[in-house]
Formats: C-alpha cells, structure tokens, sequence
C-alpha cells in the first residue's frame, strides 16, 4: 500500500526447533542474511530434550515480523514459530550487575537491591554483584540507581517468554 504508514514496535518470537548442532546458527544466519537485527537472543532445552525453545526480541513493523515468521519456519529444523504478544505472555530477562561497594556505601546497595526484589549473590571486600530478573524497565531502572556506586560489569541473558495461563508455547511434541 503506497503511503502507509510502517509502525515499528518490538515483537518477541518463540521458535520450537529440533534440538541439533547447527540450528541456531541457521535461525541467527537468517536474520543476518536478511538484514534483521536481533535485539536479544535466549535458547534452552524444552521439557522435551528432543527441543530447544529460542525466544528472540526485535525490532520491526507487522510486515516484516511476518515475513521473518514464514521464513524461519521454513528452515528443516524448525517445528513452531510464534509472536508472544505482550498483552498474552510473561517476558522475563536475567541480569549480573557487579557493583563498586566499599563498607561506607554497602548498606545502601543492599537496601536498593531489597527494593528491586534483587539478590546478592557475592560480596567481597570491594565489591557486591547483584542477580536480578525482571522487565527491561526494570533493569534499566535498577542500573539506573546502581551507576553513581561505579558498575565494574553487567551480564545479561536476553529476554525470554511464555503464554500466560492455558495458552502455551508449544506443538504438541507427544504425537512427534
């Protein structure tokens, strides 16, 4: 349609694949073949080890993240591909923050990280690094407050997802 007006929004993808050498390398080739930037990327085994649940975050208007869909569903390996809509899924990420934390300011950090529903797990002399899962708001917002104390590293998963309620993610891998 000539004129429209392209909406680019951030759309979340959860691909079922077989559980083989090479195929998140072919899935991540195809985004890069096509020019598509991933913006996060999560990959683990599904309840059934035959399978790997790959969830990624990325940028793109309706046309797009429909062509992706049809062409990532293309590829042998790949069982399902579907967009976890925000209004119908959980999306969750992990994050690392190690954080400068001498004895004057080490209070406050635990007191923030208490706030933010974060766990501590390592303190040394120096430094605290802090475990934290949440939405990207969230993380951000939380770096945010921990930047004036001096972030030596921050490691982050990459978002993940899942249907809310009775909804679920997966074929029915049983009849496979």
């Amino acid at each position: 349609m000539k004129g429209a007006v392209c909406i680019i929004t951030r759309h979340v993808l959860s691909i079922l694949a077989a559980n083989n050498a090479g195929v998140l390398s072919r899935i991540s080739g195809l985004f890069s073949r096509r020019g598509y930037n991933i913006d996060s990327l999560s990959v683990g085994t599904t309840e059934d080890p035959r399978y790997s649940r790959i969830t990624v975050s990325l940028m793109g208007d309706e046309r797009v993240i429909e062509q992706i869909q049809k062409q990532v569903a293309k590829l042998v390996d790949v069982v399902d591909v579907i967009e976890l809509a925000s209004d119908k899924a959980v999306y969750r990420e992990l994050c690392f923050i190690k954080v400068e934390a001498g004895a004057a300011v080490r209070s406050d950090i635990f007191n923030i990280a208490s706030i933010f529903r974060a766990n501590i797990v390592d303190v040394t002399l120096g430094t605290i690094t802090v475990e934290m899962t949440g939405d990207r708001d969230k993380l951000e917002a939380f770096i945010e407050l921990m930047k004036p104390y001096g972030i030596m590293e921050i490691v982050r998963t990459g978002l993940t997802g899942i249907a809310r309620g009775w909804d679920t993610t997966y074929v029915n891998t049983q009849a496979m």
